[in-house]
């Protein structure tokens, strides 16, 4: 398929403040999917007069999603709808009770669509708290047909399907502005964390969501058995459920999970080549930096030098961070860094070591390549951890060109000036584009040629 329009990417906090830490590192990289331009007021989210205001103010949004795939018009637009659109589902202010009421009144029975509140536009008009919190209020829904209320989600999307507007299917939306990108992640990303998480990991019994969709709660007691008249001002006792140790102490409650995973461009002990690597199910010579989830008791430097060495063979020395993005695929915070290989020798000293303590008989060494151009390069070792087809040192100047021709998303195609057999990188909506990017304007030599 032809290449989807490239967004820009979301604006660094504060770009034209002068710093002493930007003139020594160089402006921020504010990666796709960050950039929120909402205040979240976490602190506001266990006030249910607050919600209620924000859900039934005549400016809030809300954006839809059915199995995780928002409400789109086009690739490059999201569909944002009124309260008084989704009265089907939600016939009631379901914020019109305190927190305590609401898990008090718990029934097991009930399907109520999960809902989230996002945060405040503070640019718009819009909600009014307290004369001190103000701004256009989003929230995200969850429509897919369930339970009780199937039907009416089924009729309200033939709704919005008669209007030409769609839920695509698909792992990745990268074509959506900076903006709106940042808030679907966090739609999406909340979302799909209330939606595994329906049971406590505790005791096994359903979870409430609670806190405006940011947290989850195993409550003691279930009204599924009493009168449909009973409330939780009535004198009906509702049955008390098994005992939870998530009801004392200070882990009382579930919070939404995010999995850091550090990806990382990797140059050459000399300074000229940079290691990408690929998968066998990617299109032919499109490469990426190395990546992999960071492990208990693990920091993120030694994250980097574990996973490059498990998956290449490389040895790793300095490493530094570059920048952070969220991932909502499902739930990642992708740690950017850059790493320096150590010498030939110096691995090869390390191999040893190992291969002593493993039993093992490989040895690092340089490559032949590598000396006839007086380059100092490991050589690379797929043998640990078969996740990669291949992996290669790269030169400035073929990533230099695959930045400016070769990207695209999966199964899409480069640019039109793209040579076949050339090398293919992701899109700069990826932050493996933005720490290669980074590398070969200045980021490891200090001298910053994009300032």
């Amino acid at each position: 398929m032809p290449p989807l329009p490239q967004p820009e990417l979301p604006e660094p906090a504060y770009p034209s403040v002068d710093s002493m830490l930007a003139r020594k590192f160089g402006k921020e990289v504010a990666n796709y999917f960050s950039g929120s331009p909402l205040n979240r007021v976490s602190f506001l989210r266990p006030d249910h007069q607050f919600l209620s205001q924000a859900l039934t103010h005549p400016s809030t949004l809300f954006l839809l999603f059915q199995n995780l795939n928002p409400l789109t018009s086009s690739p490059t637009d999201l569909v944002k709808v009124k309260y008084a659109d989704l009265k089907p589902l939600l016939p009631s202010d379901p914020y019109a009770k305190s927190e305590a009421e609401v898990i008090k009144d718990y029934n097991s029975t009930t399907y109520i669509p999960q809902l989230v509140f996002l945060g405040l536009d503070e640019r718009k008009d819009g909600v009014a708290y307290k004369q001190l919190y103000k701004g256009q209020p989003y929230f995200a829904l969850d429509v897919t047909p369930k339970g009780n209320l199937k039907e009416k989600a089924e009729e309200l999307i033939k709704g919005f399907e008669a209007k030409g507007w769609s839920f695509p299917e698909g792992r990745m939306h990268l074509s959506l502005p900076a903006e709106e990108a940042a808030i679907y992640a966090e739609a999406r990303h909340m979302l799909d964390w209330n939606a595994r998480n329906p049971f406590c990991a505790q005791c096994g019994q359903p979870t409430l969501s609670i806190n405006g969709g940011f947290k989850r709660t195993c409550p003691p007691t279930d009204t599924a058995d009493l009168p449909s008249s009973a409330t939780s001002t009535s004198t009906a006792t509702p049955r008390e459920r098994a005992s939870c140790a998530t009801r004392s102490g200070i882990s009382n409650l579930s919070f939404p999970r995010t999995d850091p995973t550090v990806i990382m461009a990797v140059l050459s002990a000399c300074g000229t080549r940079i290691l990408l690597g690929r998968q066998n199910r990617w299109p032919k010579y499109w490469y990426s930096t190395l990546a992999g989830f960071l492990e208990p008791a693990e920091s993120v430097e030694e994250a980097v030098r574990r996973e490059v060495w498990e998956e290449s063979g490389i040895v790793v020395g300095r490493v530094v961070i570059h920048s952070t993005q969220p991932w909502p695929y499902p739930a990642n915070l992708m740690i950017g860094a850059i790493g320096q290989a150590v010498p030939a020798a110096v691995a090869a000293e390390t191999s040893v070591n190992r291969a002593r303590k493993t039993g093992s008989t490989t040895e690092a060494g340089a490559t032949q390549e590598g000396a006839s151009r007086g380059e100092d390069l490991q050589k690379i070792d797929l043998g640990n951890d078969p996740e990669l087809e291949d992996a290669k040192w790269f030169t400035f100047e073929e990533v230099k060109e695959a930045l400016r021709v070769g990207t695209s998303g999966l199964g899409e195609e480069a640019s039109a000036e793209y040579k076949e057999g050339d090398l293919r990188l992701p899109p700069k909506t990826a932050i493996a584009n933005q720490l290669l990017d980074g590398v070969v304007n200045g980021f490891a030599t200090g001298t910053f040629g994009k300032l």
